[in-house]
């Protein structure tokens, strides 16, 4: 949005700027406390006694209830305090009231078989879900009216005591907050309410974390972990390893952390290609397919290729390596052409490998029958896919897989970041910023996008040998098209070109399936809608890289500069 329209937007709501956020603040508390429903829903409590028994307790507000009544008082408080970017914080609150009232109602509604879940014949009315959603409408508007500020500047400094504290207990609540996220709700074969409990977790945590980084602090909390980062990389690895001990640490959570691990190791490799080098690569996963078929023909499984069994860091160097090759292979075409016809070139190579995984060509993939029996890890005994004991606490199984996945994607991070800052990095930049200048400026564009292609298709096979292990069957189902654009979703739903960016995208787009699988036939659809609106509010992504938010701030005063003149001539 141009300066120029939020100017607009300002003048007409200034004087109700801080009667909105009031109203708006007062109005999240009550809907917290009125009834949702006007029944018990599908004979059982939909969350919490969300029915006209306002609480089975006094004073007794959980659930969304909960979230409601924390973000109204965040509200008043952001209103009324000495709070910086007072008009970003109190919007970004006044979305995820908004969130929240929207998520519960339409669930209410649509489960209840219409407005009648809010309604009754007797008369009785449930004003929750409404006086939510004003609530929320408000807010935002006081946050215009209160005006869009740039983002809050902490420039203090601390001791390195002090900020060890802060970055512990930041990183804490973060495995806090990813341990209530993977468990919220539950399962949705388990829980009908899973997928509304979860959608409405998220509004919730999109609501304070909008309001953290308005206010400036997720900026300085991201310069504090890079002016310490040897301890930050420790205390999130740490963080990482602790989650089996959460109320997370179950098989079933444990297995699909794994997965998401997995997935987000093979997205930074992605990220090295469209984020960083600015090429298009649509058949990516097939990278990781061959990781995983190399690694699981040096298995000594039944079906395997090769007669005889490697040891697995012996397997995983091989898939990587021959996952490289192929990635070179593919990125030669590069030299020649760029953009959309680029992307056709990357498709067909994901298309070619999934046809020929299919029908077996070379008798490396078993075809349809895959490739299955895959042996999974040891270590000194321990098999990965059993459980294990430390001292009295009991370890789900599957958790040394989950342990071996958090050290791949930290290597796979320390790759990233290495190459970022180097020259090879700033010679990738300068490519996806403009290859000709980038060639004008004696820069071997040729050879740095084949490095490319190269280097992410080694990260992709080394994360598919872990797939192999860990799965225990190889099919080319596992790597069709579908999977790339997830993988690229993923990465451009994070931020192109940010490390924690593609960790997030990866963990959103693997947890929302598990948690929505009543909405699972609509999972393209969701997808598609999730891509268009970051595109449309948010083009750097959930966690943009410091370079492309820096570059699109600039885009942004040069449009709205030009928006100014344009005015002034009309």
């Amino acid at each position: 949005m141009s300066t120029v329209d939020t100017s607009a937007k300002r003048s007409a709501l200034a004087p109700l700027g801080k009667p909105f956020a009031a109203a708006g603040g007062v109005l999240g508390i009550v809907a917290a406390l009125l009834p949702w429903v006007t029944f018990v829903l599908n004979d059982g409590n939909w969350p919490d006694k969300s029915t006209l028994q306002f609480f089975d307790a006094p004073f007794l507000v959980t659930g969304f209830r909960w979230h409601l009544l924390v973000l109204g008082v965040l509200v008043l408080v952001a209103a009324f305090a000495p709070v910086p970017s007072k008009g970003r914080v109190v919007r970004a609150l006044g979305w995820g009231l908004t969130a929240v009232s929207f998520i519960n109602a339409l669930y209410i509604t649509v489960k209840g078989g219409g407005l009648g879940a809010i309604t009754a014949l007797d008369g009785a009315t449930a004003f929750g879900g409404v006086v939510g959603l004003v609530a929320g409408v408000l807010t935002i508007l006081a946050g215009y009216g209160i005006g869009i500020e740039p983002v809050g500047e902490w420039k203090f400094k601390i001791s390195t005591p002090v900020a060890y504290l802060v970055l512990l207990l930041s990183f804490g609540a973060v495995l806090y907050a990813v341990a209530a996220m993977l468990t919220t709700g539950g399962v949705g074969t388990a829980n009908p309410y899973a997928g509304a409990v979860f959608l409405s977790f998220l509004g919730f945590a999109a609501g304070v974390i909008g309001a953290l980084s308005g206010v400036g602090y997720v900026r300085w909390l991201s310069a504090l972990s890079e002016q310490h980062r040897v301890f930050s990389v420790i205390v999130l690895a740490a963080c990482a390893l602790l989650l089996p001990f959460t109320e997370a640490g179950n098989e079933y959570w444990m297995t699909v952390a794994a997965n998401i691990g997995i997935y987000a190791a093979t997205a930074i490799g992605l990220n090295i290609v469209v984020g960083l080098a600015g090429l298009l690569d649509l058949g990516y996963v097939a990278f990781m397919g061959i990781g995983a078929l190399v690694a699981a023909n040096f298995s000594g499984a039944a079906t395997a290729y090769f007669g005889f069994s490697l040891p697995f860091p012996v397997a995983a160097v091989i898939a990587a390596v021959v996952a490289g090759i192929f990635g070179a292979i593919v990125g030669s075409p590069t030299l020649r052409v760029r953009g959309d016809y680029l992307a056709i070139v990357t498709l067909a190579f994901g298309e070619i490998f999934t046809r020929s995984a299919q029908n077996d060509i070379g008798g490396f993939t078993n075809g349809s029958n895959a490739i299955p029996g895959v042996p999974a890890l040891s270590l000194f005994g321990a098999e990965f896919n059993k459980s294990i004991s430390i001292g009295a606490v009991k370890l789900p199984a599957g958790v040394l897989y989950y342990v071996l996945i958090v050290l791949l994607v930290a290597a796979t991070m320390a790759v990233f970041a290495n190459l970022k800052f180097s020259r090879i990095g700033r010679a990738w930049i300068a490519i996806r910023e403009d290859e000709d200048a980038a060639r004008a400026m004696g820069i071997r564009t040729g050879k740095m996008k084949i490095l490319a292609f190269l280097i992410g298709a080694m990260l992709a096979g080394l994360a598919g040998a872990v797939f192999a292990h860990k799965n225990g069957t190889v099919s080319y189902e596992s790597f069709k098209f579908l999977e790339s654009i997830t993988l690229l979703a993923a990465v451009i739903l994070g931020g192109m070109g940010s490390i924690p960016g593609a960790v997030l995208g990866a963990a959103l787009l693997f947890v929302l399936p598990e948690k929505l699988r009543d909405f699972e036939d609509y999972r393209l659809m969701i997808f598609g809608l999730a891509l268009i609106l970051i595109m449309r509010f948010r083009p750097v992504g959930l966690i943009p890289d410091a370079h492309r938010r820096a570059e699109m701030v600039e885009r942004a005063d040069e449009n709205a500069e030009e928006a100014h003149v344009e005015a002034k001539k009309a």
